[in-house]
């Protein structure tokens, strides 16, 4: 008897491995997937609310990404950061003329009282996209970095030092008393299947699973019987973007598929490698996950649709 199709998966997501991963999900389930997206790397520029992994997965969902360099916009220009670095203000993290409009209508909307989680849902609306994104909390969190010069900003960290710095510790500002939104409770209570996004365990994903209610939904959805995959981001021990594989490191970890899958092994079923890591297959298993061995870049929309299609028939087959 054939397995019933699929209709509504939750992704965990950051910025560019998650919008790829969701781009493909979208391809095949439409408004069946639910993207919940970590906020930890949001921050307040020249007085607006910016949320970075929220707006990659918005534009690459939208079709509005700058391939060539993950997020953006594509053929975004940056007139307004010329005339900003004009007056004397710091422009390393520049916003992009297009760009500039989301800004400006999600911080008027919060600023009035609105839900991030409206209007996010409004961003997506107005933009044609078909899944639902929804930010992993209402309450404010950021990402602190510590390195061996001190406490630093996610974004001072990433964009304006490039991630040079040793990580030597990671905290969560906020996280302590931020909880689910109802539509993210709601969201794990109706998953047939939960997909972790290949991003970065660390940066990403932890936020997300120190949301209250978020792990407690995850652990309950796999209590009856939802499985829960994940997407390692680390392929022939380096990452394919951004500096996880250099964080597990500086952090005590293995930089390799195998160590990525300890870390998530107490809460998922199902561990999806690539082609080149196939030989990492049954030390996996032996932490008691089921293992995918699949090409898993997905450099392409072809390429995004296809692995998105080869999880979901796994976890599809996979569901009790």
């Amino acid at each position: 008897m054939a397995e019933r199709p699929l209709e509504h998966v939750v992704e965990l997501a950051g910025g560019v491995g998650g919008a790829r991963l969701a781009h493909g999900i979208q391809a095949h389930l439409g408004a069946g997937l639910t993207v919940v997206v970590n906020t930890g790397d949001d921050l307040e520029r020249h007085g607006l609310l910016v949320c970075p992994d929220h707006d990659t997965v918005l534009y690459t969902l939208a079709g509005l990404d700058n391939r060539a360099l993950g997020w953006g916009l594509e053929g975004e220009t940056f007139a307004n950061a010329a005339m900003l670095a004009g007056y004397g203000e710091e422009t390393w993290f520049r916003l992009g003329d297009r760009d500039l409009a989301t800004h400006i209508v999600r911080t008027r909307r919060v600023r009035e009282g609105q839900r991030l989680t409206d209007v996010a849902r409004h961003l997506g609306a107005s933009l044609g996209v078909a899944a639902r994104i929804l930010p992993m909390t209402e309450n404010a969190v950021r990402t602190k970095i510590r390195t061996d010069d001190g406490w630093l900003d996610f974004q001072t960290y990433f964009v304006r030092l490039h991630q040079a710095p040793e990580v030597r510790e990671l905290r969560y500002d906020g996280l302590a008393e931020a909880t689910a939104t109802p539509e993210v409770e709601a969201a794990l209570a109706a998953a047939e299947a939960i997909v972790v996004a290949p991003s970065n365990p660390f940066l990403s994903l932890a936020p997300i699973l120190g949301v209250a209610g978020i792990r407690a939904g995850i652990d309950a959805a796999r209590a009856r019987g939802v499985p829960v995959a994940a997407i390692s981001g680390i392929i022939g021990g380096r990452a394919v973007k951004g500096p996880a594989d250099r964080i597990l490191v500086s952090l005590g970890h293995e930089a390799s598929a195998l160590g990525v899958a300890r870390i998530h092994a107490p809460w998922i079923d199902l561990f999806v490698i690539d082609t080149v890591d196939a030989a990492l297959a049954p030390a996996i298993r032996e932490l008691g996950l089921d293992v995918l061995v699949a090409d898993t870049l997905m450099d392409t929309d072809e390429a995004r649709a296809r692995v998105a299609g080869t999880v979901l028939e796994a976890v599809t087959a996979l569901r009790r």
